[in-house]
């Protein structure tokens, strides 16, 4: 029996081994897939969505233990915890907001949004937009949550508590406030140009907006 230490057999045998891959092994099935025109991929009898754009285009789908991605070239586009249910669909409300912001009739109906729970400041945020701008009210308010694209959903709500705090109403003051706070920076808001947008009646709160007697310009 061999007394050779353990560490030096392996150095030994190290030296008659291939070298390893350049880039880690992804434990993982590769797929490519076709999108839906509700912007869908199926993978394993589940469905996956991702950003509408990538409608009708094939996709590389790589099915993970315990997660779902979805990749264009050498872009990730997607990523979604695995299902194991069956004829499941799995929405990112996030891919559908931009066709919604087109298309805001639907945006009360729209299946990818249900059950999405956002803080109560998003609610607010748009019942006063629509008071004040009414139909078009409803396209504003899309693109705060869509700054979730970019930002967590702590800093947009933040900047969105802070817009409602200072009666402010509308999306150019939220993304005015996303970077103040970030970046540790008072906010320099034009208040003669953003107060056209404040609500005249108060907030449920049962507070009184700072522009509730204003009038839009």
């Amino acid at each position: 029996m061999s007394r050779e230490p353990i560490a030096e057999r392996f150095e030994r045998d190290r030296a008659a081994m291939l070298p390893l891959p350049a880039t880690p092994y992804e434990a993982c099935e590769k797929i490519t897939v076709r999108v839906t025109s509700l912007s869908l991929i199926r993978y394993r009898g589940n469905d996956y969505s991702l950003p509408t754009e990538f409608g009708h285009r094939q996709v590389l789908v790589k099915g993970f233990v315990h997660e779902i991605v979805i990749a264009r070239a050498s872009e990730v586009i997607a990523r979604h915890q695995r299902s194991y249910e069956r004829e499941a669909v799995i929405f990112d409300p996030l891919h559908y907001l931009a066709l919604l912001e087109q298309e805001t009739r639907a945006l009360d109906q729209a299946a990818p949004l249900a059950g999405w729970k956002l803080p109560d400041c998003f609610a607010e945020l748009h019942r006063l937009l629509e008071a004040r701008l009414k139909k078009h009210g409803s396209r504003e308010y899309v693109q705060a949550p869509r700054l979730m694209e970019t930002f967590a959903l702590s800093e947009v709500s933040h900047a969105i508590e802070e817009t409602l705090r200072l009666g402010t109403i509308s999306f150019d003051a939220v993304r005015h406030l996303m970077p103040c706070r970030i970046e540790r920076r008072p906010p320099r808001l034009d208040m003669q140009s953003l107060f056209r947008y404040a609500p005249e009646a108060s907030s449920r709160s049962g507070g009184t907006g700072r522009g509730a007697n204003r009038r839009p310009a």
